[in-house]
């Protein structure tokens, strides 16, 4: 492998973007690697590296890079036009489809990214309660905006402190925070702030820094304390959205939360977001009621029919259940190589999401900080150098997708049975 010419187009790019990235994750030490194309389970570097990506853009490409299907809807849309500013029928279409799917869905909003939904949810929590605090997972990521970028260990009986300059101090004391899988946390929390609270939002599986699973019965204790106390609860499935389930983790637990916000999977590979929830919450929203939200690329023609296609490729091919047997046999010969040559690490994962942890299986935010960050990186650098392109961080979780075929798999594992003992 050699990378000269992404190193060069790195320097161009310091001097014209912060970090010289349009992303922080994608700011890889000492320089990332350019894409010039994908094509199934492949990545090619602008130096023509072939790498077979477990990054998968962060988890929107569940069939793999560049589907016929999901091309042609595009190119279809595109002959028609990209962008109106007025409904269009695709909206009423897909909508049906995911309301019919997620068991909280009644009314929806279609965004341009998940941190426009979660923070659009948020919102709809606070003007439908009147309340202004809520409570938010240690570890989980709901975007880049103020209400959530809440320093982790802060504000689980104290108030929140912002994570980010540029974050006001007042806005941060609303948002407060509770372990993962910790539910005298919760409660607590719940009791001090009693009637304080508009909703809780949490990703059902914590993907942002890992996975972290939920013990079991863990989501329906959730449900069962918001409701008690009046709380709203918000499921962030912008990653397990269309992945663990057709209908997320709330169809795949058998929990069903007041909100839900999507993202991802549902654009096919192109920019959205979704909130939706409870019609008596929906229904509060501009124009229909108070709670204003809008943006000129809310139901993108062109994002939506790749998220029809996608849906349809999804749902013809049963997908899922191909994909979330391959990832099945995947993690167990990747803890079998793990138990042979490294035995202090752990394999975690559901459905097609997995990961090493350069440590024990963690259970929270605070147990995964635990594990060995610089040695992941390290083992992401070789690995990197064999081909494979995994998440560059040992806090964001590895997607399987259905284009890695058993072939890809298998020199994978060898990929990480070299790489593991080095």
């Amino acid at each position: 492998m050699h990378f000269e010419s992404s190193s060069k187009l790195f320097e161009q790019a310091r001097g014209l973007l912060p970090g010289g990235v349009s992303s922080p994750v994608r700011a890889i030490s000492p320089h990332p690697f350019y894409t010039a194309r994908g094509e199934g389970p492949y990545l090619w570097d602008v130096d023509g590296n072939r790498l077979i990506d477990y990054c998968l853009a962060y988890g929107p490409m569940i069939l793999g890079h560049r589907h016929p299907a999901v091309m042609q809807a595009v190119i279809e849309q595109l002959q028609k036009g990209w962008l109106y500013g007025t409904p269009s029928e695709l909206e009423i279409g897909l909508a049906k489809r995911i309301a019919g799917l997620y068991p909280s869905i009644d009314m929806l909003r279609f965004v341009s990214t998940g941190t426009e939904a979660t923070m659009a949810a948020l919102r709809v929590a606070r003007g439908a309660t009147g309340k202004d605090k809520i409570i938010k997972v240690e570890g989980g990521f709901h975007g880049a905006h103020d209400s959530a970028l809440i320093k982790a260990g802060s504000g689980a009986t104290t108030l929140g402190i912002p994570d980010s300059r540029g974050v006001p101090a007042d806005t941060a004391k609303n948002t407060l925070q509770v372990p993962y899988n910790d539910l005298e946390a919760l409660e607590q929390v719940l009791r001090t702030f009693s009637g304080q609270v508009a909703g809780l939002i949490m990703e059902p599986v914590l993907g942002n820094v890992g996975p972290v699973l939920p013990h079991p019965g863990y989501l329906q204790a959730v449900r069962d304390l918001t409701r008690e106390h009046d709380v709203l609860l918000i499921f962030d499935e912008v990653i397990t959205g269309f992945r663990l389930s057709l209908g997320g983790a709330q169809k795949y637990y058998g929990v069903t939360p007041d909100m839900t916000t999507l993202g991802k999977i549902i654009g096919g590979g192109f920019p959205v977001g979704v909130f939706g929830g409870r019609r008596d919450l929906m229904e509060q929203v501009a124009p229909a009621g108070a709670i204003y939200q809008a943006g000129t690329f809310n139901g993108s023609p062109v994002s939506l029919a790749a998220g029809m296609a996608t849906l349809d490729v999804l749902e013809r091919e049963k997908i899922l259940d191909r994909v979330n047997a391959a990832a099945d046999g995947m993690r167990k010969a990747l803890r079998d190589i793990v138990e042979d040559l490294c035995p202090g690490y752990s394999v975690v994962g559901i459905a097609s999401m997995f990961k090493v942890f350069f440590g024990p299986e963690p259970h929270d935010y605070a147990s995964a900080l635990r594990c060995d960050k610089a040695g992941y990186f390290s083992f992401f650098r070789r690995m990197l150098e064999s081909g494979v392109f995994l998440t560059p961080s040992q806090y964001e979780t590895d997607f399987l997708s259905a284009a890695h075929t058993p072939e890809v798999i298998e020199a994978t594992l060898e990929a990480f049975k070299s790489n593991l003992k080095n």
